[in-house]
Order: C-alpha cells, then sequence, then structure tokens
C-alpha cells in the first residue's frame, strides 16, 4: 500500500490531483507551520494574458509557528468577488457553466478555517473528476517516513519547479481556451483542466 503526505491545498494543481489518484492512501498535512506563498492559499489559473495566481487573505496568527489548522480566512479584500469574478471571466467560453452551480457557493458562504474551505473545494472537484482518493487528515506532524511513504508536502510548491521535483509526473497536453496566444501552461490549478475538458478531465 502506497502512502503519500501531502499539504492543504487551494484548487490545487493538476500534479496534485494526479497524486490522489496514484496512491493508496492520502495524508493532509494540517499541522505543519503554515508558510505564506504556497499552494495552501493560492491557485493559478489561465488568464488572457498568462498565468493568474489567486491568493486567499488569511488573519495573521498570533504566533509564528501557527499550525495550517489553525489558520483563519480573512475578509480583507473582497478576494470571494475577485476570485469569483477572475474565473467566470477566464473560463467564460468554456464548459465552466456545467460547473458554476458547483463553486459559487464557495464564493458566498464565509469559511472560518483555511483547512475546511480547502477540503471541502477538494471533495467537489473529486466528485466532478469521478475519482475517490482515501484521504484523511493528520492527526501529529510526522518527521519521519517508511519506505511505502512519500512526502509531497513541500514538494508541490509554485516556486518550485514540478519537473526536477516530481519526475513521475508527466504533464498531457489539453485544450485550454487561451491556448493559441499563450501555448499550453502545464500544471495550472485543477479547475483549468475540469473547466476546459469537462467530463473528459
Amino acid at each position: 500500500m502506497k502512502t503519500i503526505y501531502l499539504s492543504s491545498a487551494y484548487l490545487a494543481p493538476v500534479e496534485y490531483y494526479a497524486k490522489l489518484v496514484a496512491y493508496d492512501k492520502i495524508f493532509i498535512e494540517q499541522h505543519d507551520h503554515y508558510v505564506k506563498q504556497t499552494y495552501r492559499n493560492r491557485c493559478t489559473i489561465a488568464a488572457p494574458d498568462g498565468e493568474l495566481a489567486l491568493s486567499i487573505p488569511t488573519v495573521k496568527p498570533d504566533t509564528l509557528k501557527c499550525p495550517l489548522k489553525d489558520i483563519r480566512i480573512s475578509d480583507h479584500g473582497n478576494w470571494r468577488h475577485l476570485h469569483w469574478n477572475a474565473l467566470s471571466s477566464a473560463y467564460n467560453h468554456t464548459p465552466f457553466e456545467y460547473y458554476r452551480d458547483d463553486f459559487q457557493p464557495f464564493y458566498e458562504k464565509k469559511y472560518e478555517f483555511l483547512v475546511d474551505f480547502n477540503e471541502e473545494l477538494c471533495h467537489l472537484v473529486c466528485s466532478l473528476i469521478d475519482i475517490q482518493p482515501d484521504m484523511e487528515r493528520t492527526t501529529s506532524f510526522q518527521s519521519s517516513f517508511a519506505p511505502n511513504e512519500d512526502d509531497f508536502r513541500e514538494r508541490i510548491h509554485p516556486k518550485k519547479n514540478y519537473k526536477e521535483e516530481d519526475p513521475d509526473f508527466i504533464v498531457r497536453p489539453y485544450y485550454q481556451v487561451f491556448q493559441e496566444r499563450l501555448g499550453f501552461l502545464p500544471n495550472l490549478s485543477i479547475v483549468d483542466l475540469l473547466f476546459n475538458m469537462g467530463p473528459e478531465s
């Protein structure tokens, strides 16, 4: 049985979902220290001018080393409205219409904790792309791993090159709405694949 440890992630990249399919058991880390500028609170989509990072603002924790499970979502900057508009405009000419009603509640309801928001979004995406990963949250922070366990908590990261970090992940190009202008953009958020390819995802 193959096990993988992943960070919590907001509309994670395709690579992350490839791991959900490839492993028998998935642990989502919630006891790691929260780090900014990771997929924990940001995703990358294709916009008309290229890659666009959408970040969820978080409430600044009282301590420097705050576990992710305690990180609260901030209402700062009207982010729900901005993210929803960005998704709606970027994927206006795709099968996005079929998924609008599934995703819209996430940008209307106020979630208190980032891990809860990420987890519920992840469950929705899994159901829409028809995968049933065996996932659960960690109960403590683990720093050593058995031979059949892989630690990808910091390897799937917007600042790292997925080709170097994860040579097993092979990108398969698919149709993207701005492809003629931008070329194919690999390893964007899973919603880029879903909204462009629909049930074929």
